[in-house]
């Protein structure tokens, strides 16, 4: 039963990861475009932008990943069984990816608190697509294990990534094409 209560836990503290990994990308998109506004508006927003991220991202989205790492190490520590299984080393490497995604989103952060950003919202924007592509890689792997075709996994894999960078595009022309925004050119 402890090992279930665990699990239910780390489960919880997967989405809510991913939900301030998600989201942040979006407030530092936000925050990038807000650069083209006039000087008071710019001040404003950013300086909103400043305080969401830096609440986002030390109150949900680092504790919900070490809460994640921590809940994943106790059930290894359950069931170490699992570290036999081949789909077990696939999954653990995109997590070791989506950690590394986690610290260069941190650098991202760092730079728009300091009002420096190297990146541009086209960049923000293929950016966020990538943990999306890990979520999907990672619960495909829990829930089809060893009966996943690798082959056929890791093309389908390259296939949404291509997908989504397409969307991305196609995203960016309808919105050079129809301003949603009054203001924004």
């Amino acid at each position: 039963m402890e090992y279930l209560y665990i699990k239910s836990l780390h489960i919880i503290f997967v989405v809510t990861w991913f939900a301030g990994l998600f989201y942040i990308v979006r407030l530092f998109i936000y925050h990038k475009e807000a650069e083209t506004k006039e000087d008071n508006a710019r001040m404003v927003l950013q300086e909103q932008y400043k305080l969401m991220e830096k609440r986002l991202w030390y109150i949900i989205t680092w504790p919900s990943a070490v809460l994640t790492a921590i809940t994943a190490f106790c059930l290894l520590y359950l069931s170490p069984g699992f570290l036999t299984q081949k789909w077990m080393w696939v999954k653990l490497s995109f997590v070791f990816a989506l950690f590394i995604y986690h610290f260069i989103c941190h650098k991202i952060f760092k730079q728009l608190q300091n009002n420096v950003c190297k990146y541009s919202t086209m960049q923000l924007r293929l950016w966020n697509e990538v943990a999306t592509i890990i979520l999907f890689a990672v619960v495909f792997l829990v829930v089809l294990k060893n009966s996943i075709n690798w082959i056929w996994g890791v093309m389908g894999i390259l296939l949404v990534s291509i997908i989504l960078m397409l969307m991305v595009k196609a995203y960016k022309r309808i919105r050079k094409q129809k301003s949603w925004d009054k203001n924004e050119k």
